[in-house]
């Protein structure tokens, strides 16, 4: 299923190849740099223990009112009025006054599907129906129920969910790149939280997978043993409308085989093609 919002590096396009590159066993799926949710939303629903976070307090107040209180939330965006001027009150407002968990969403959500590129930062100037969202803020709630949603330090949440059994999805801030999330909510990454995630990340019990762009910092930070980089490429979205088959370079780390999943599919199909011989 699709996300109820889009984000700023959000997992749109790339969330297929995550989710292939799960290990086949965990009991525990925490997403650490939940941000629009793609990978949570696109991953099936099962018997783990689920856990969306962001440092961001105003996107988890926004997820925990998706969760538990969708009809008032859809309530408060009904009458939103798409124009410049509503924006720019309302960014104020998330930034000044003091008000319900319910408006603050609500204000928050406006501001996400209003702004260019979903930046928060300037308006977007487009044509949009804010009640064509309720739908998918209807399916988000049916499927975010039972996930734990938590507004906590990458370093404090890691430490807390780690566990033999526990799967960490990371999708930090891409290197060199800081300032696209220094925006409403939150105060940027910088290169020692970069050092800081690694650090945390090589000392866990649990596995993880982490996605990141393509640079030699970051290869150079995760080069350690029994930590596997694969390189992938994507459509690079801010380029497209200028050069439509733009690649973006990332790559995925993790410290497993990050193949095992397509291998016993592989396997299986094997299996299958020779009972039917």
């Amino acid at each position: 299923m699709n996300s109820f919002m889009s984000w700023v590096g959000g997992k749109k396009a790339l969330r297929e190849e995550v989710v292939q590159r799960f290990p086949l066993y965990y009991e525990r799926y925490i997403e650490v740099f939940g941000g629009g949710g793609w990978v949570l939303f696109h991953k099936p629903p099962g018997r783990d223990f689920e856990v969306y976070n962001d440092f961001n307090s105003l996107l988890a107040n926004l997820y925990r009112c998706v969760r538990d209180k969708p009809d008032l939330l859809m309530n408060a965006l009904k009458y939103v009025l798409n124009s410049r001027e509503d924006f720019d009150r309302v960014r104020l407002a998330l930034r000044r006054q003091r008000t319900t968990d319910v408006q603050r969403a609500a204000w928050f959500y406006q501001i996400i599907r209003y702004s260019y590129a979903s930046a928060l930062t300037s308006y977007g100037s487009q044509p949009h129906d804010m009640r064509a969202n309720f739908l998918l803020i209807e399916q988000a709630h049916r499927r975010l129920k039972d996930v734990v949603v938590e507004n906590k330090d990458f370093e404090k949440l890691i430490r807390q969910y780690d566990r033999p059994v526990s799967l960490f999805y990371c999708d930090p801030p891409y290197h060199a790149t800081e300032g696209y999330y220094q925006n409403i909510g939150e105060d940027g990454f910088t290169e020692k939280d970069h050092i800081r995630l690694r650090d945390a990340l090589l000392s866990i019990e649990g596995k993880f997978l982490l996605s990141y762009n393509d640079d030699a910092f970051v290869r150079e930070l995760y080069d350690a043993p029994g930590i596997q980089i694969e390189a992938v490429t994507r459509l690079n979205n801010i380029k497209q409308r200028y050069d439509p088959n733009c690649q973006f370079a990332e790559v995925f780390i993790a410290n497993y085989d990050m193949t095992e999943r397509q291998r016993a599919a592989t396997q299986l199909n094997l299996f299958d093609f020779g009972q039917e011989i």
